[in-house]
């Protein structure tokens, strides 16, 4: 598309092509995704628009190579100013700023036949259980006062409700009055999970205890 481009400069149908393009790929990576993981609409919209976005980069930077340097590490400096999101978070945004590369360099075609490929992929992998986690992994965070000795004190509800128990972290809160536990454990039987969360709160008094899945994040973009 841009054969042509260091000596005649961009065209108005090259630069409305190319647009046109970007905001299409954009928008249909922001669906798919949208329909597979339930983002927030400001992350979908920025899915939307990051395309054309990454490709007015280009369109500046095209056989510079002085400007390509500083675009390049103005890259690194961008960063979510908030909760880090999921992996697959991550993914698509590099799929959307992959589709801006592909539209600033004029290689219209290859956009379309990658975010088509790619998001059906994605859509297979998504609604599919072949690289499903283990649902009997959870990860369990136990608060319990400061004068238990949380060594052995669950070491007998371990035993008979898993199969695993890996003691990840230890951190004080509350200013030093309580402390938090962070387990990754392995159910026997996930049908008794609420026994498992009786018997530990029995033990702690009857304080906070979250068991979720491993893959689990309490926080979205």
């Amino acid at each position: 598309m841009f054969s042509t481009v260091l000596t005649d400069g961009l065209s108005t149908t090259a630069v409305g092509l190319s647009v046109l393009t970007s905001l299409v790929c954009g928008l249909i990576i922001a669906y798919v995704y949208k329909a597979c993981e339930h983002p927030t609409k400001g992350f979908t919209i920025t899915l939307g628009l990051l395309p054309a976005i990454t490709q007015l980069v280009i369109f500046m930077v095209n056989g510079n190579l002085g400007v390509g340097v500083a675009v390049a590490g103005s890259f690194q400096l961008v960063r979510f100013r908030s909760l880090p999101g999921k992996a697959n978070d991550i993914l698509v945004i590099f799929l959307a700023m992959a589709i801006g590369l592909c539209t600033g360099m004029g290689y219209l075609y290859l956009a379309f036949v990658a975010t088509t490929i790619i998001c059906l992929v994605y859509v297979v992998l998504s609604k599919s259980k072949v690289l499903d986690g283990d649902t009997h992994y959870r990860s369990l965070r136990i608060t319990i006062p400061e004068d238990i000795d949380y060594s052995e004190i669950f070491d007998d509800v371990f035993k008979e409700y898993t199969s695993k128990v890996e003691l990840e972290s230890v951190k004080t809160i509350n200013l030093g009055t309580m402390y938090q536990l962070a387990y990754n454990v392995f159910l026997k039987d996930i049908g008794k999970e609420k026994s498992f969360l009786d018997d530990i709160r029995v033990r702690n008094g009857n304080l906070p205890v979250v068991c979720s899945h491993m893959q689990t994040v309490a926080t979205d973009l």
